[in-house]
């Protein structure tokens, strides 16, 4: 058997319960998503592992903690990620980029210093790039597809019958974003508002390659067993609201983003959002696209938790929720005390179907970890006795 049908029977108590709550079923417990702890000398005391063995075994040592703490569910397997993190911020050696303090901006030769070269680049570079390979795709459809369904299944093999994987990589990350990423914040930003009708040719060609992307992704979820669960992630607001007026994203960015991820929809497959910031605003616009859930929100800026958990599908059905302990606030600010209380307003507000417990991003180093450890304990409390009856 290939992909995750080779599980089937196998699967632990954990994961089953993963399954189950994907499956929208009632469960006696909540099972717990990925904890991303980024303390990596925390996680080595804590699976009784020597300092430095994190770096010599980061992929050991991330699983053994994932592990301990609980998880039931993981979508992106980042276990050297925390290795870029020392205990007080991002390390010298890693590179700067245009959204982390690079000095200069230059992409194919061009330097990124005004809206005009975004526009350039563009059109010389980027567009080209995108119809090559959708000229090309038909003929790496085969190799793509089985590339998808191997990648997973080698993670899922290595975490075991008890931690279930969900697909989250590349191949299935696919529909238009803000190009802030690879020409910096001002200069895009910039020309998003003086060449509007240039930005959504870009969004329009994205979802041209991303249609064609996500119908293979859809395949190599079903050919593969894997689970019907793709958290999208890209971060489009801050603590104020979206990060361009959402008006603008009605007229030129959401049109492409619905049609692109028709074929994922279509094959029944639910996606939901990975929320930062105050994206109020986008959630009724994301559900309307066809979206079934949310994850990470940053309650101190406004997101709703409470109305979002007693929103409905455009269909009618409840949405996929998972609820974080906010790694902003309560983490690091918190004690013990309000750690557990965070966890119980999560549960007691939360759906009572398709419900999950986690962090709601990343923990940086600081967090207390007295906090941490009050975290994982409720996570084992909520996972065997879930919700008050």
């Amino acid at each position: 058997m290939s992909g995750y049908q080779q599980f089937d029977g196998r699967w632990g108590e954990r994961a089953q319960l993963a399954w189950d709550t994907l499956a929208m079923k009632s469960t006696r417990g909540i099972p717990a998503w990925m904890s991303h702890v980024m303390d990596v000398a925390f996680q080595e005391h804590y699976v009784g592992r020597a300092p430095g063995d994190f770096a010599r075994d980061p992929e050991g040592v991330y699983l053994a903690f994932q592990q301990a703490a609980g998880t039931c569910f993981v979508d992106q397997w980042i276990p050297r990620n925390p290795l870029t993190m020392g205990q007080h911020g991002y390390e010298a050696s890693v590179q700067r980029t245009a959204t982390t303090g690079a000095q200069r901006i230059v992409r194919d030769e061009i330097e990124i210093d005004s809206p005009e070269a975004v526009v350039e680049h563009l059109e010389r570079f980027a567009w080209p790039g995108i119809r090559r390979q959708i000229d090309t795709f038909d003929e790496q459809r085969p190799t793509l597809r089985q590339r998808l369904m191997a990648q997973e299944t080698q993670v899922q093999e290595f975490l075991g019958p008890n931690l279930l994987k969900g697909p989250y990589a590349d191949g299935f990350q696919s529909f238009p974003r803000l190009r802030y990423g690879q020409y910096g914040y001002m200069n895009y930003f910039m020309a998003y508002a003086l060449y509007p009708e240039v930005i959504e040719r870009d969004f329009a060609l994205q979802a041209d390659l991303a249609t064609l992307a996500n119908a293979v992704a859809a395949e190599a979820i079903l050919a593969g067993g894997l689970p019907k669960l793709i958290r999208l992630d890209h971060d489009m607001a801050d603590s104020r609201g979206t990060l361009v007026d959402v008006r603008s994203l009605d007229r030129i960015w959401l049109p492409h983003f619905a049609r692109c991820i028709r074929p994922l929809l279509e094959a029944n497959v639910r996606l939901i959002w990975h929320c930062d910031g105050n994206l109020m605003q986008m959630v009724p616009r994301l559900i309307e696209c066809g979206l079934g859930g949310f994850q990470g929100f940053q309650y101190e800026d406004g997101m709703d938790y409470e109305r979002i958990c007693r929103m409905t599908d455009r269909n009618g059905g409840p949405l996929l929720i998972i609820g974080g302990v906010s790694v902003t606030r309560t983490m690091p600010f918190g004690s013990p005390a309000t750690v557990r209380k965070e966890m119980e307003w999560l549960v007691e507000a939360g759906p009572r179907l398709g419900l999950f417990l986690g962090l709601s991003s990343s923990l940086a180093p600081g967090a207390p970890h007295e906090n941490v450890r009050a975290y994982i304990e409720g996570l084992a409390h909520y996972r065997q006795h879930g919700r008050r009856p």
